[in-house]
């Protein structure tokens, strides 16, 4: 095991770091921060494992054996002896929605809401705490975890609920997918539906049964009614709301995301990159009906320096599988008189596709959701015809969560080289009640990791947080072992889709900086890499994969710094 330094290296990094290198003899530098003493997992297959890292400004500078790096520590230099415990190339979440997820960990919490009541009540409690004028907003609410109905279906909430705890103050809770939210009469009555009002293309309005009333759930592009009425947060809110987004993901590991909802809030993330805290690396994703506008000034994908990266561009195929408004060839198992909604993205017909092909010809990378088998083919189908008409290139297409796939998606995901930015959590969230909506036999194909890899394809995970928690290892567990929720599949969940653990924490850090253009800066721990880095509680490489749940983050290191350092 050999110390990676080269005259060449250090003049490298003597120019770009000029000033921050001490230089001790003509074969030697000094390091601001060095691990040793470590179980190193590089993620790089030219040297696989080492004892120890030595970091200079922002990059890491060697790797090797703990002796070879201990001499590359001076009076200055921080030492961080790691007792053998594993370190990892920091995580980078590849899907998230990183600003609702700062707001939501100050908002009403109904993820784990075991009943209706219970659901109306942290409502209450939530409503009672807020100043007149204030929506109660966020909820993240998960209908599935309620007793079922005589039909089978887990019922849906109404504003009947809510409406008595909160008369004036205007309510609008999302599921946690995003692609439902509850809204009571207040804010009904603000967005002006009615019995009258039409169900816009791409959406659904839920009404009752027997009277025609909106019940005040609303389903993927009628959520615009009311959503449209909420005002929006101030820049100070956003402020606070990705400070504590950023201190949220350093506390879990979490060196890179890649926002899938940044729109216009980059300003947000600048500004707290220029005071210095910023705690994570993020490319900022827009909505893809804005590619003439990042076009026509002329920016292409992944534009920006290492902390702040624009030039991504994501769509919508279709709605969720909780929302049964997921896109599928055949109509669902419980709600037979759908097979989900095309998203609003896709009316007029052929306009998604002439957005994919201008926005790649103008060198910006497309992504999008597509989560039901026929969207996904739909989608695959259009990157197909988009490469043909504007030629060969690393453009590096991705289909966003890549859900419910048939075995001949699998296969053009490798064939045309698209990225699967999938979200491991999911399948153990989802597995609970997925078979109720697709049958087993679709279910065969569902978050499809083992198969995805073997056909040769690129895997990227994520969160999607808010939709699911942020913490990679929860990630990691759910990928490995598939053991859902309700603790019904102790073999996992369509066990045939389980995969390893190098693979799972090589598609959080390879493949997820493969898939936003960064893989020659960061995702595996190697001399001249940018130096984000986690030590972990336990080796989740030996240990029992359940246990991995159990495993925290002790240090966080991002850009060369500590960011995070469980006490």
């Amino acid at each position: 095991m050999t110390t990676k330094i080269s005259p060449p290296l250090r003049l490298a990094f003597a120019l770009l770091l000029a000033g921050s290198i001490v230089t001790t003899t003509a074969q030697t530098l000094t390091a601001d921060l060095i691990i040793t003493n470590a179980t190193v997992r590089t993620m790089d297959a030219r040297q696989p494992t080492v004892e120890a890292v030595a970091i200079l400004g922002d990059r890491i500078v060697a790797v090797g054996s703990t002796n070879e790096i201990k001499r590359l520590a001076g009076r200055s230099t921080r030492v961080i002896d790691a007792q053998r415990a594993l370190v990892l190339p920091g995580f980078n979440d590849a899907h998230v929605h990183f600003l609702s997820g700062g707001f939501q960990l100050s908002s009403v919490d109904l993820r784990d809401a075991g009943t209706p009541q219970e659901f109306a009540e942290r409502i209450r409690r939530f409503a009672e705490k807020l100043p007149r004028g204030r929506w109660v907003t966020g909820g993240d609410w998960d209908h599935e975890r309620w007793t079922a109905a005589a039909d089978g279906r887990a019922p849906l909430p109404t504003k009947e609920l809510i409406d008595r705890f909160t008369p004036e103050m205007p309510v609008f809770v999302d599921r946690l997918d995003g692609h439902m939210a509850l809204a009571n009469s207040a804010a009904l009555k603000l967005a002006g539906v009615t019995r009258e009002t039409k169900d816009p293309p791409g959406g659904l309005i839920v009404r009752d049964a027997q009277t025609g009333e909106p019940t005040g759930v609303l389903k993927d592009a009628a959520m615009n009614f009311v959503a449209n009425k909420i005002p929006g947060a101030s820049f100070e809110e956003k402020l606070a709301a990705a400070h504590a987004a950023t201190k949220h993901a350093a506390q879990l590991g979490v060196t890179s995301v890649q926002d899938m909802s940044a729109g216009d809030d980059v300003g947000v993330y600048q500004t707290l990159h220029a005071r210095g805290e910023l705690k994570t690396r993020i490319y900022a994703v827009a909505p893809l009906p804005a590619w003439e506008r990042l076009a026509r000034v002329g920016v292409r994908r992944a534009f920006g320096d290492a902390m702040l990266r624009i030039g991504g561009l994501k769509g919508f195929a279709d709605g969720s599988l909780g929302s049964t408004t997921a896109l599928f060839f055949a109509p669902y198992n419980d709600a037979p008189e759908t097979s989900g909604l095309p998203g609003d993205e896709m009316f007029p017909e052929g306009v998604m596709q002439k957005r994919v092909r201008n926005a790649d010809n103008s060198g910006l990378q497309v992504m999008i959701h597509a989560i039901g088998d026929r969207a996904n083919d739909q989608i695959l189908s259009f990157f197909e015809q988009v490469t043909k008409e504007n030629g060969a290139r690393d453009r590096r297409f991705r289909i966003e969560h890549a859900q419910h796939l048939r075995p001949e998606e699998i296969k053009r995901f490798a064939s045309n080289r698209v990225v699967a930015s999938m979200q491991p959590y999911h399948a153990i969230d989802d597995g609970r009640w997925a078979e109720k909506r697709i049958g087993g036999e679709r279910a065969r194909g569902t978050y499809a990791f083992r198969s995805l890899i073997d056909a040769g394809a690129t895997l990227a995970f994520g969160s999607d947080w808010s939709v699911a928690p942020l913490d990679p290892l929860l990630g990691i567990y759910a990928a490995v072992t598939r053991r859902t929720l309700d603790g019904r599949n102790s073999d996992g969940w369509v066990p045939e889709q389980k995969i390893t653990v190098e693979e799972a924490v090589r598609a959080y850090t390879v493949g997820a900086a493969y898939a936003e253009f960064t893989d020659q800066e960061k995702g595996t721990i190697a001399p001249g890499k940018l130096a984000d880095l986690v030590i972990l509680s336990q080796d989740i490489f030996q240990i029992n994969p359940i246990e991995i749940e159990k495993t925290r983050v002790r240090v966080t290191i991002m850009n060369g710094r500590v960011v995070h350092e469980a006490k």
